[in-house]
C-alpha cells in the first residue's frame, strides 16, 4: 500500500496535482453557484418590475381575407 501512495518517487507531484485539481474544481463549483444564484435573484427582481409596470395593450388581431 505504500507503493501507491509513493507513486514510485513522484508522490509529492502527484498528490500536489491531485490537491490543487481538487481546489480548482470547488472554486469553480462556488463561484457557478454564486453566479445562478444571482441570476436567480435578478430574474426575480426583473419580474417584479414587470409586473408593476402599467399592462400594455394588446395589438389588434390581425383580419384574415
Amino acid at each position: 500500500m505504500t507503493d501507491f501512495f509513493e507513486m514510485g518517487g513522484y508522490a509529492g507531484y502527484v498528490w500536489s496535482s491531485y490537491g490543487l485539481a481538487t481546489i480548482a474544481l470547488l472554486v469553480l463549483l462556488m463561484v457557478s453557484l454564486r453566479g445562478l444564484t444571482k441570476s436567480r435573484r435578478d430574474l426575480a427582481h426583473l419580474e417584479t418590475l414587470l409586473k408593476s409596470r402599467r399592462p400594455r395593450r394588446k395589438k389588434a388581431p390581425v383580419r384574415q381575407p
